[in-house]
C-alpha cells in the first residue's frame, strides 16, 4: 500500500487494509471440505493510526491438509495471489507448517487402545499437533489421547477433570502394551 492522509487526499493512498480484505476472501476460498483441507485466517494487523491510510497490512492463516498433494496445492494457490489494486503489492512468506498425518498413522495403535477401552473410538480431525511430525517420519501415532472435554480454543473451553486419571491409564496401557 502507500500511506496518506484520509481526510486530505485519500485517493492517492493504496489502502492496504482493503486490499488485505480482498485477499483474506480469496484465501479462506482456497479450503476444501471434500479434501479436508481447511484455511483459515487467524490473525490480520494493519495501519498505523486513525488518521492514516494504512501503507502495509500482515495476514496469517491457519492450514491444515489430510495429503502432501493439497499441500502443494494450497503453496501453490498462495503463490498465485494477485493484488486486486493495480498499485498494491502482495509478498507472500511461509509455508503449509505441518506435514499431513494420514489416518493410517494409527492404524497399528487403535487395537491396542480398543483393547482397553472399548468405548474408543477413532475419528479424524484436522489437526495439527506434533503428532504429525512423528507420524511424517513413519512412527505409529495416535493423537488426541489428552483430556477430554470441549470448546477448544474458544471462551467456553473446558476440561473433564474427573476424566484425567482414566486417560492416563490408556496411554499406560497402550504404552505398555507397545513395549511389552
Amino acid at each position: 500500500g502507500r500511506a496518506a492522509h484520509p481526510g486530505l487526499d485519500p485517493h492517492r493512498g493504496v489502502n492496504s487494509l482493503v486490499e488485505a480484505a480482498h485477499q483474506v476472501l480469496a484465501i479462506a476460498e482456497f479450503a476444501d471440505d471434500l479434501q479436508g483441507t481447511t484455511v483459515t485466517p487467524t490473525v490480520a494487523l494493519a495501519g498505523t493510526a486513525d488518521n492514516v491510510v494504512p501503507a502495509e497490512s500482515r495476514i496469517r492463516v491457519d492450514v491444515r491438509v489430510t495429503s502432501a498433494e493439497e499441500a502443494h496445492r494450497i503453496e501453490t494457490a498462495f503463490s498465485g495471489l494477485a493484488p486486486v489494486h493495480p498499485e498494491a503489492t502482495i509478498e507472500v512468506s511461509g509455508r503449509v507448517g505441518r506435514p499431513p498425518m494420514p489416518e493410517s498413522a494409527s492404524a497399528e495403535l487403535m487395537p491396542l487402545a480398543f483393547a482397553y477401552d472399548a468405548s474408543v473410538v477413532g475419528v479424524v480431525v484436522g489437526g495439527g499437533s506434533d503428532g504429525n511430525f512423528t507420524a511424517a517420519c513413519g512412527v505409529p501415532t495416535l493423537d488426541g489421547l489428552g483430556a477430554v472435554g470441549g470448546g477448544a480454543h474458544a471462551d467456553h473451553e473446558f476440561v473433564e477433570v474427573e476424566t484425567m486419571p482414566g486417560r492416563a491409564d490408556l496411554l499406560a496401557a497402550i504404552i505398555e502394551a507397545r513395549t511389552s
